[in-house]
């Protein structure tokens, strides 16, 4: 084996252990208690709001009426005040006053004061509003107040004494304070009376709300409950595209994207069914060999025959061993998931000399001088080395089908440093591969005519799943230098992305 010096380091780099955290399981949810939670929260945070709202709205509704009929009496109780000889007096009868008190559910009082202390007629006790830099004259106004420990409601205003009428430039008008209080029973009973007309309706028509909800929502998923049994009464092997003209326009997505995951399960499934017809065929010629020779030798007396016979059998026995094994490695290059493949880092250099050990004594065998190159820096990349080694396999056990005795296969691990790849190249002096050819060789059981090499052409099939499986992209070129211009060789070239840690190290060491 020819190898160019470099880096000669045995001991694999230390893979980095790439703990990933476990996706929290997610609880699952009903679309229709999720619509049926945003619909209801909202209205049951409202509800309260409109009664307080509603409340308030009813007391300021029950204030008006019961106000104007203080301002009335307050009115009245002005034109009654009069100055007569310097003295402030009321024309006010007794039964005016029994009809000004009279009320079968509130206290009515009332006052009529000249000055601070000055009571002309009424309740002494009743609280005098707020003292004014100038008090309006003639406006009735309205103040809530505590007699005796309970609430009323106080009507007030100011009158003009002055005989003159309007007081001139430098008189201060001759004021009269006069109010009339009540206690607030008639307006608490009005205004409960408005919530209570206002919120027992709601108590009959909220539960009917909710059942018009329940049922709205009922009966916009329906289309839902539809397509899951049009989608259960398939058959299982039905994989034709759901119709999706009569669901709602919002689960129309949803059923295109699940009609381009039936049409991409039908082609899996058509490649399935294809591959185990074409392994079933391939099959057939090892195992009629295997059949034929193996009777052959049984009516065979002479032990040279008989010899013949069994080395026949040994070399189809091989052949479908071989055979096997690759359906067995297409198969679960295939079928692993990205996800659940090991991966770790790896050194290409180190992974591709021990593969190329492997097959020096078959190289011998073929009398083909078999090669190995390595970049003169680790070459580090992530996958999984044990799908990598049979990738390489291939490609070398493929390379040696081809070559004839006494030419040589090169093995090469290299750096792009300007597109950050890893590439590795196995360079063959064989009858090379046409141009034509070259988008068909990685197809299943696939033969370039006129080869007359024995294979089962699954070799590069397995080297193209592998190699997608580590998103690096395969190219097969002609031999740049080849021994034999009647041998002029190819190169397959597979381009891996440098591990960016590896990548930033080579840039500190340039």
């Amino acid at each position: 084996m020819s190898q160019q010096p470099g880096r000669d380091d045995s001991d694999a780099a230390a893979p980095d252990s790439l703990a990933g955290k476990q996706p929290e399981e997610k609880t699952q949810r009903s679309l229709f208690g999720e619509i049926l939670d945003w619909m209801l929260a909202p209205l049951l945070l409202l509800w309260p709001m409109s009664i307080a709202i509603t409340y308030l709205v009813a007391k300021s509704i029950a204030n008006q009426p019961f106000d104007r009929a203080l301002e009335d009496n307050v009115l009245v109780l002005s034109q009654q005040v009069k100055e007569i000889d310097g003295k402030v007096v009321t024309q006010l009868s007794n039964p005016a006053r029994d009809i000004l008190r009279a009320d079968d559910l509130d206290n009515i009082y009332f006052q009529i004061k000249v000055s601070k202390d000055q009571l002309i007629d009424g309740d002494r006790d009743l609280p005098a509003p707020i003292e004014e830099d100038k008090p309006t004259i003639g406006t009735v106004q309205f103040r809530n107040a505590v007699l005796r420990g309970i609430d009323i409601r106080i009507a007030y205003s100011y009158i003009d004494l002055n005989k003159t009428g309007k007081p001139g430039p430098n008189t201060d008008p001759h004021l009269a304070l006069v109010q009339v209080a009540e206690t607030l029973e008639k307006r608490a009973l009005l205004a409960n009376e408005i919530i209570k007309g206002v919120i027992l309706p709601q108590f009959i028509i909220l539960p009917i709300a909710l059942a018009l909800v329940w049922f709205a929502l009922s009966r916009g998923l329906s289309p839902l409950a539809e397509l899951q049994q049009r989608i259960r009464a398939r058959r299982p092997d039905d994989l034709s595209p759901i119709d999706s003209r009569h669901v709602p326009e919002e689960i129309t997505p949803l059923v295109k994207s699940l009609n381009e995951m039936l049409e991409r399960l039908a082609q899996t499934i058509a490649i399935q069914k294809r591959f185990i017809a074409d392994a079933a065929h391939q099959m057939k010629t090892p195992l009629a060999g295997l059949r034929m020779q193996s009777e052959l030798a049984l009516r065979q007396t002479d032990q040279q025959e008989i010899h013949q016979s069994l080395t026949q059998l040994a070399t189809s026995s091989e052949a479908a061993t071989r055979l096997v094994n690759q359906l067995l490695t297409l198969a679960r290059a295939e079928n692993l998931a990205p996800a659940n493949q090991p991966r770790e880092q790896i050194d290409l250099n180190i992974l591709a000399r021990n593969v190329v050990q492997d097959w020096i004594q078959a190289s011998f065998a073929k009398k083909i001088d078999l090669g190995f190159e390595q970049d003169k820096n680790s070459v580090l990349i992530f996958g999984s080395p044990l799908m990598l080694r049979e990738m390489l396999s291939n490609l070398i056990d493929n390379a040696l089908r081809y070559t004839p005795q006494d030419h040589s296969v090169t093995v090469r691990v290299r750096t792009d440093h300007e597109q950050a790849l890893a590439v590795l190249e196995v360079e063959d002096n064989g009858r090379g591969i046409p141009v034509e050819e070259r988008g068909h060789v990685f197809e299943r059981f696939y033969r370039i005519l006129g080869s007359n090499v024995q294979g089962s052409g699954l070799g590069l099939a397995i080297v193209r799943e592998i190699a997608s499986q580590h998103e690096a992209r395969i190219e097969i070129l002609d031999n740049p230098q080849p021994q034999d211009p009647a041998y002029p060789g190819c190169v397959f070239r597979i381009s891996f992305q440098l591990n960016p840690y590896d990548e930033l190290a080579m840039e500190g060491l340039s």
